[in-house]
């Protein structure tokens, strides 16, 4: 290969960005090729083509046909005859017209549920196969420490394991249809200095050990992932683009990963104009490669001429170019793209992105991860005298945007193309409603839909209707949150963090003043990050929602999801994948705090959450008891802890049944509480099961003084709970949604129901366990 081939193999180009901003600087990045023949442009060859599909709204089939004749077009004219591979955003779906949306990945957490995550992965992954895609853009890895981050909707949680488990499930189900997965963002990007984008993080090595790299550490040993990207951030101020000790040192050499490295979009580049650590694009490309990034994405700025310039010049070794084109090829033969039949066949004539398989998976995932958060018996709806009249009200009660993420094809591409239709149906609140009470089979009540006001801005002149339509129904559903987006464009995404954490524009007083009427209220947020409402969960009875749903962006099913469970067709089983701020003043919050991190009489603020990890309400209830645990265990070694689940109320029900360690004595700080495994368990009224976890002590690791991962002898307890903070304190009377757990403190009392077993104390035994690549990771849990 020429050194002009070589390069060619390890860019991206894209195809057709337009001046649709998706991507961080884009339009100020961005190559200018206007007008240079595509011919020209791939003369050496291609190594990716970006979103060929997902920039502008195509047809799926028409797409594909010019995909087929342009990869048979590089077999043909270019001297190697390598076809270029494709790579699609994929975090919601595939991010493309007419494709199904999923929920966003915030709502993938709070199902509790890796094996539907799978499910969704793999359908999405069938669709990008069938249409020529090889490599998708996801899943976000990155564990959440501040509501406050724009991203956080795209993250699956605020704890390491359910990140990774969930995250390893989706990767899993997109690799076994065919396309190589992206873990994002590696590492630590979601630590940023004040929840701001492409800030600053200065977490120390034993947090990103221990904190970050977890995620990570899963999806490669468990999930053989294929490919990772880089973060944007600096690292104690050294950009992880030119990270070294990290994207070779930490990924390959001690994580064992063998896959391509691809830059997210400009990272590469940036070095020189955000990061001032390249004086030019040459300067740039030879910090990056020699790093250990593969691929330069999302087209060859830095990469082409400029890298080739610094090679022929003596200044960056060929061998870190010759590294990189090995790992790309290596990638290319195994999708197929170095096989002779390579797109030989014939594209989709017609294609189906948004099935009823798409539909029935997208639903159900919906319907898992809705939590709710309060309820003082006006739910479910169908329950006792059904409602005659209904006034829908709020921003988000009919806007099919409010349903879906930052990465949707809608919020992400379509929302520069505002006449264009969505290319399928995504039901609303509203319109779901419209046929949910029949579909339960309850008597339709009227149903008088009032906007009140806009997600953002200062305009009040819709109160007036919301009030009067709430004055004459029975029960009034207000919906409110969030619009996704991008870089100023919506209240929360990719560039849209946020000083408050608020309801944005004037929700809070919409509800506030539909509340004044009297009528029953049910509060139902459309968010992509939690908000501090602790006016809706913890005010003064009687001006306060009778209820509070919670949805992460549920996608197309989500609408269906929240009227059934409005109704009670659907008995809500999601849990909370992050705390419920209190406040804005009390960021960033993590419940794997140690004693420090919690409530003490020696500062005067609060950190306790309004709701905690893990939280989340049913339409019936839950005891557990017989907690048997084994007494002691090897470092290295696995244990057992069983426990009786039953459903005590009167319907059937599902629990997310949460397993909780904590180190006793540590040679460094340990977390007051720690999510050990969790499980899923369903039953009918009345029904009971034993469940069984089996833990590898690998749980209790952490990263020593000497900064090595060990399992150290001592005793720790472990308990079964319904969330974080239920503890043995909640034990005798959690049979119920009632109870409480009061903090003393500066006279601030918490109603937090929960269930949860007594703690039983295990004794890990020496000596000293050094964690390897070879020892589990995971907790494994059984039904019985």
């Amino acid at each position: 290969m020429t050194l002009e081939e070589k390069l060619a193999q390890i860019v991206g180009y894209w195809l057709d960005q337009g001046g649709n901003t998706v991507a961080p600087m884009q339009g100020e990045m961005a190559a200018d090729t206007a007008g240079t023949p595509l011919e020209e442009i791939t003369r050496h060859g291609l190594g990716q083509y970006t979103r060929v599909y997902g920039t502008r709204p195509v047809d799926p089939a028409s797409r594909a046909a010019w995909l087929w004749a342009e990869q048979r077009r590089l077999k043909r004219e270019t001297r190697l005859g390598i076809p270029a591979l494709v790579h699609e955003e994929c975090l919601t779906g595939l991010a493309a017209w007419q494709a199904a949306t999923f929920p966003t990945p915030l709502a993938w957490g709070a199902s509790f549920d890796p094996e539907l995550v799978y499910e969704a992965g793999h359908v999405i992954g069938e669709s990008m196969h069938a249409l020529g895609v090889h490599q998708g853009l996801a899943p976000v890895m990155d564990v959440i420490r501040d509501p406050r981050w724009g991203r956080v909707d795209e993250c699956i949680g605020e704890d390491p394991y359910l990140v990774g488990t969930v995250g390893t499930s989706y990767v899993r189900g997109l690799q076994d249809a065919g396309v190589h997965a992206t873990l994002k963002h590696f590492v630590g990007y979601s630590g940023s200095r004040a929840g701001r984008n492409h800030a600053p993080v200065y977490a120390g090595p034993r947090e990103v050990a221990d904190v970050f790299l977890p995620p990570f550490e899963m999806a490669i040993l468990d999930g053989g992932v294929k490919s990772v990207m880089n973060s944007y951030t600096d690292l104690d101020g050294v950009p992880m683009a030119a990270n070294a000790d990290y994207l070779t040192g930490v990924l390959r050499e001690k994580l064992g990963f063998d896959g391509v490295v691809v830059a997210d979009y400009f990272a590469v580049a940036f070095l020189e104009v955000m990061h001032a650590v390249a004086a030019d694009r040459g300067e740039a490309a030879a910090l990056a490669i020699e790093a250990g990034i593969d691929i330069e994405l999302p087209t060859g700025d830095a990469y082409l001429a400029p890298l080739a310039e610094k090679v022929r010049s003596g200044e960056v070794d060929e061998a870190f170019v010759d590294r990189a084109v090995l790992r790309a090829l290596r990638q290319k033969e195994e999708l197929g793209l170095l096989d002779a039949d390579a797109f030989e066949d014939e594209p989709p004539a017609s294609i189906d992105l948004d099935s009823p398989k798409h539909q029935d998976i997208a639903r159900r995932l919906a319907e898992e991860s809705v939590v709710l958060l309060a309820n003082d018996g006006v739910l479910p709806l169908g329950r006792g005298t059904v409602p005659a009249r209904v006034a829908v009200i709020g921003p988000n009660a009919h806007r099919t945007e409010a349903l879906q993420g930052c990465y949707s094809f809608a919020n992400h591409v379509l929302a520069h193309y505002p006449d264009h239709e969505p290319g399928f149906h995504i039901p609303t609140v509203h319109e779901a409603l419209g046929t949910a009470f029949a579909e339960a089979g309850l008597a339709q009540p009227e149903l008088v839909h009032v906007e009140g006001c806009a997600v953002e801005g200062e305009d009040r002149s819709g109160f007036g209707a919301a009030v009067e339509a709430a004055v004459g129904a029975d029960v009034a559903v207000v919906v409110v949150g969030d619009q996704a987006g991008l870089f100023g464009r919506g209240t929360v995404g990719e560039g849209n963090d946020s000083e408050s954490l608020e309801l944005p524009g004037v929700q809070r007083e919409l509800v506030e003043a539909v509340l004044a009427t009297g009528t029953p209220v049910v509060m139902v947020l459309l968010t992509g990050r939690p908000y501090a409402i602790n006016w809706a969960l913890d005010g003064v009875a009687g001006r306060r929602p009778g209820a509070v749903l919670q949805a992460f962006f549920p996608g197309e099913g989500g609408g269906l999801a929240i009227a059934d469970v409005l109704t009670g067709r659907v008995n809500p089983s999601g849990r909370l994948p992050v705390s419920l701020p209190r406040s804005t003043g009390s960021q960033p919050y993590s419940y794997l705090h140690p004693i420090l991190g919690g409530p003490s009489d020696v500062t005067s603020t609060d950190s306790t959450p309004l709701r905690p990890f893990g939280f989340g309400l049913s339409y019936t209830t839950f005891a557990y008891t017989d907690l048997v645990v084994d007494r002691t265990v090897a470092a290295g070694g696995t244990f057992t802890a069983a426990v009786t689940v039953t459903n005590t109320g009167d319907v059937a029900g599902t629990e997310p049944v949460q397993l909780y360690g904590h180190d006793v004595l540590g040679s460094i700080t340990r977390p007051v509480a720690q999510l050990l495994g969790y499980q899923r368990v369903s039953l009918d009224a009345g029904a009971s099961a034993r469940l069984t976890f089996e833990v590898p002590t690998t749980r209790f690791a952490f990263s020593d003084r000497r900064m090595v991962k060990v399992v150290e002898p001592g005793d720790v307890e472990v308990w079964v709970a319904s969330h974080a903070t239920a503890s043995e304190s909640t034990a005798s009377a959690q049979e119920s949604t009632g109870g409480a757990i009061t903090n003393e403190k500066a006279a601030t009392r918490i109603e937090i129901p929960g269930v949860a077993t007594a703690r039983a104390t295990l004794t890990i035994e020496g000596p000293l366990h050094e964690v390897t690549n070879a020892d589990p990771r995971r907790v494994t849990a059984t039904v019985a």
